[in-house]
């Protein structure tokens, strides 16, 4: 018979677990919030201290950028959301016309679809009223909150970043706090670096995408740009989400004009996939396309959208990890202590001294961080 006992202290820790787990779930908004806004902190940190060093008082700093953030986001949805609400009901008032043009765009290919008659039976008013239109406003509401409370929260930890870290530092032992530093200084390279990275392929979408739709001639170009530069930001379905507007619009008119948008749109996304995020990314994050698919479907299965945006910084975030802990471990498997002697056996040797013993590591880390910053060239 298998008899299993557990001490009290045992009992003790599974019970503290659970309790921590319970207390995880329950305020599980808190934590991705409070995440959230150490992943913007982590990125937004050395412009921060650049502004620091050209003369101005950190929370002043902190509030030129968070100002400079949030006023270029608001400029740039106050160009968007009202041209794609036109373009929405637009589509909505032509939507029979451009169904029966794709009717005829599909036949001449062999394919027979009704799609003309499914369009005219769309019943409007159930999407965007009654109960839906609540439904929307709620989440409206829950999201506008969250996105004031990850702001604050960002310039807050922004401001405060000397204090919490003379905190958190009287809790780590002295020979660690050269490796916490180097992980920190780490965390912020690779997620400054992955908001980088992001800016530079948002306006590389943008700018194509309004050369392409001015030249097509289709209406709104701007507005599309800038729906392009948000989308890009979510990976896998963003690319969905910048290409379907403009085409539906661009249907309007004609569908060779929709097919022109389609095809420009499916050919800069390839360009960005396999020319332009290697390059763009390749310095910091250094992650392999399936670890990064598997990142962005775990995270999309966990949270949703949120999930799918934190999937990349938090991967790169583990990997910084993963290499601190593989060097780490190698160094402690070269240190581990000889087994005891047996008799007639001579003495294992001394130990070396702790200065000997610390800078090994360091060095593993810092070739390692060497490494990284070659291949990325």
């Amino acid at each position: 018979m298998l008899k299993i006992e557990i001490s009290y202290r045992g009992i003790l820790v599974i019970a503290l677990a659970l309790l921590a787990a319970w207390a995880a779930i329950q305020l599980w908004s808190v934590i991705l919030i409070v995440l959230i806004a150490l992943i913007l902190m982590l990125g937004l940190l050395p412009y921060v201290d650049g502004l620091v060093r050209f003369g101005l008082p950190r929370s002043g700093a902190v509030l030129v950028l968070m100002a400079a953030i949030v006023a270029v986001t608001a400029g740039l949805s106050g160009l968007m959301v009202p041209a794609m609400i036109d373009e929405l009901k637009s589509v909505r008032d032509n939507l029979p016309e451009s169904a029966r043009e794709i009717e005829e765009l599909l036949a001449g290919v062999g394919i027979k679809v009704e799609l003309q008659e499914r369009a005219r039976n769309v019943d409007w008013d159930s999407l965007i009223s009654g109960r839906a239109a609540v439904d929307y406003g709620q989440r409206l509401l829950s999201t506008t909150v969250s996105v004031i409370t990850v702001i604050v929260m960002t310039a807050y930890l922004l401001a405060e970043t000397p204090r919490l870290g003379g905190f958190i530092s009287q809790f780590i032992p002295a020979d660690r706090k050269v490796d916490a530093n180097w992980l920190f200084l780490s965390l912020t390279r690779v997620v400054g670096g992955y908001l980088r990275g992001q800016v530079i392929t948002s306006l590389s979408i943008a700018l194509f995408t309004f050369t392409l739709l001015q030249v097509i001639g289709v209406p709104n170009p701007l507005a599309f740009a800038v729906l392009a530069a948000f989308a890009d930001v979510i990976p896998l379905v963003g690319a969905l989400i910048a290409t379907i507007p403009p085409v539906a619009t661009a249907l309007q008119d004609s569908s060779t004009r929709a097919l022109a948008v389609l095809v420009g749109m499916v050919a800069y996304q390839q360009f960005e996939d396999r020319y332009l995020v290697p390059r763009v990314y390749g310095r910091t994050l250094n992650l392999p396309p399936l670890i990064v698919l598997i990142a962005v479907l775990a995270g999309a299965e966990l949270l949703g959208v949120v999930g799918v945006l934190l999937a990349l910084p938090l991967t790169a975030a583990g990997r910084v990890g993963l290499d601190y802990i593989l060097a780490h471990r190698e160094t402690l498997l070269t240190e581990a202590p000889a087994p005891p002697s047996a008799p007639g056996e001579e003495a294992a040797p001394e130990a070396k001294p702790e200065g000997e013993t610390r800078r090994r590591p360091l060095r593993g880390i810092a070739a390692r961080s060497g490494r990284s910053r070659k291949e990325g060239r």
